[in-house]
């Protein structure tokens, strides 16, 4: 039987984003609306992003050609899109890798009617929905139009199951969004809604760092791949890019 799991699999967040910068100065202003026009999907990387970007490519490019990553599954939203150019640029993959495969399971969070709002516009314009996420809690809650986090996991289930039919033993590197880096994480290690907020409790996955895990063909293809870095970002410090580690253009509160 088929090894299911890639050999190597790292998941990076994209570099910083206008929207990450729009939101901070909303967030500074007490704004309850985030300044930004573009459609999410279109959101590119800030300048400091494309350094952050650059860093973690040579950070992987630094590796022996037989550990870089063979494989790039990338988010459809243009911030991941640019991060995984810039890697692959900075010579992150191994020479002759094929074009990245753009998957939409890979995509950020959906926030719905909440897109766009800061936790104060969302308590000021829709005070029964933030009452709503309060006792539901941010696993379960959908805000309307929008998605929970299952609604997360459950496209990205399917997305791990295609990943084990064509890429099996490979070494594979997803570039994606904060949620999708720690409802992965809740997928891989098989942990409960409690173990994965508390990891989200401790603090944002920063923009650009590494989650690195291994699998050892020695447990057997029926085994787990092991978690070996989680939001590493000596790659960023290394480079002297700054580490950031705002959520994108959407509600802090309700990510």
């Amino acid at each position: 039987m088929q090894q299911q799991w890639p050999s190597r699999l790292w998941i990076v967040r994209h570099g910083e984003s206008a929207g990450n910068v729009a939101r901070d100065a909303a967030m500074r202003a007490g704004a309850a609306r985030i300044d930004i026009e573009t459609r999410d999907v279109d959101v590119p990387l800030s300048a400091l992003g494309e350094r952050q970007a650059d860093a973690v490519g040579r950070w992987f490019a630094a590796l022996p050609e037989a550990e870089r990553p063979d494989t790039l599954l990338v988010s459809p939203y243009t911030r991941a899109q640019q991060t995984a150019a810039r890697i692959r640029g900075a010579g992150g993959l191994v020479r002759g890798a094929p074009e990245s495969i753009v998957d939409e399971r890979l995509r950020e969070k959906e926030f719905g009617v909440l897109d766009r709002l800061t936790s104060t516009g969302i308590r000021e314009l829709y005070p029964d929905e933030a009452e709503r996420r309060g006792a539901l809690g941010k696993f379960y809650y959908r805000p309307p139009a929008g998605e929970s986090w299952c609604d997360v996991i459950l496209r990205l289930r399917s997305a791990l199951h295609t990943m084990s039919l064509h890429h099996g033993g490979g070494r594979v590197l997803i570039v994606g969004h904060q949620v999708v880096v720690l409802c992965l994480r809740y997928l891989i290690e098989t942990l409960t809604e409690a173990e994965i907020l508390a990891i989200d409790a401790e603090g944002d996955v920063a923009n650009c760092s590494v989650t690195e895990y291994r699998f050892d063909a020695a447990e057997g293809i029926d085994g787990r791949p092991r978690l070996e870095r989680y939001n590493f970002v000596a790659p960023l410090e290394d480079a002297g890019a700054p580490v950031t580690t705002a959520p994108d253009a959407n509600p802090g509160a309700a990510r």
